[in-house]
């Protein structure tokens, strides 16, 4: 199993009452990536934690780690605070499809495999607020545009309900792959978040099978929640079951990728949260490793769903 980490939770985080951490340069975060047991891998903010090509590849070798991703914010700007890709300023659309394309050039340059987009800001927080026809033939033009630009650095996107708007354009997972659909790119994919997934009302391991059935490419962020906010938890500290599953589903399709940490220590020393995640994914994972999938999938198929929960209680609960 790889596991990797958005370094952006390693320096200072804030929400609407409280800050936690202290700021760090890239350098430092990386150097930290290094320190927590059972990670080797990295997912980077592009542009706002990225120097040069020349100067992120240093450090990567000199810390020994590994790409997982690029991450295009196409969110954080001030003149992004309404939208980017949906917006029905063209300079506004233009400027998030370039933030996109840079992101792929910078992947290209350090050897990233791809690059990963959550366009948190694209939405609505109020009715009648956009013009929801418009909105999704942007959505359809700005993201076919980004995804054509390097085809060889695929582009995934990242569904979530809503934060920051109280509604997101792309608010679940079958909403992305019909976008995906009308794209009509095979370099695209989705970015499977376990805790937006849940949030969506929906079940991530279902979501993982669909999304590769309906022939896209899925990348996965790990973390959990409470389902009524995005509480990036340690995984498996709520839906143990479901990360389970999700990572059972994962091993069948032999999904290759990093696992990437989507989560926030804020209270918690930064080393013990990501360490205990780290943990507890790797040791889902072992436990997947040795269930015997074929007879899962058998009983599946039987429709035999008592002897189904027998060994779930059995081999996964283990009580």
């Amino acid at each position: 199993m790889k596991q990797s980490v958005i370094i952006g939770f390693l320096g200072k985080t804030q929400d609407r009452f409280c800050e936690y951490h202290t700021s760090k340069t890239t350098r430092e975060k990386l150097q930290m990536v290094q320190q927590i047991k059972g990670f080797d891998g990295v997912e980077m903010v592009c542009p706002h934690e990225t120097t040069t090509p020349e100067e992120i590849k240093a450090l990567m070798k000199e810390f020994g780690l590994n790409w997982a991703a690029i991450n295009a914010n196409v969110k954080k700007d001030p003149k992004f605070i309404s939208g980017s890709l949906s917006r029905p300023i063209k300079e506004i659309r233009d400027e998030a499809v370039a933030i996109i394309k840079q992101a792929k050039d910078f992947a290209k340059a350090v050897g990233a495999p791809h690059v990963t987009c959550c366009p948190l800001s694209d939405g609505y927080d109020m009715l009648f607020q956009v013009d929801y026809k418009m909105a999704w033939r942007y959505m359809i033009e700005t993201v076919g545009e980004a995804a054509d630009y390097l085809p060889e650095i695929p582009l995934f996107l990242e569904p979530k309900y809503s934060e920051v708007r109280v509604h997101c354009q792309l608010d679940s997972t079958a909403k992305t792959l019909l976008l995906l659909k009308e794209i009509g790119n095979k370099h695209t994919g989705v970015t499977l978040d376990f805790g937006h997934s849940i949030m969506s009302q929906e079940n991530p391991a279902q979501m993982l099978v669909t999304t590769l059935e309906s022939g896209f490419d899925v990348y996965v962020h790990t973390n959990d929640n409470d389902t009524k906010a995005d509480w990036d938890l340690i995984g498996g500290s709520r839906h143990f079951l479901g990360y389970v599953e999700l990572l059972f589903w994962a091993k069948e399709y032999g999904y290759d990728k990093y696992f990437t940490t989507d989560a926030s220590p804020r209270i918690f020393d930064l080393v013990d949260f990501f360490e205990r995640h780290a943990e507890v994914s790797l040791g889902i994972w072992n436990l997947v490793n040795n269930l015997d999938a074929k007879k899962y999938r058998k009983l599946m198929a039987e429709e035999n769903y008592n002897e189904l929960i027998r060994l779930v209680t059995k081999e996964i609960y283990r009580v």
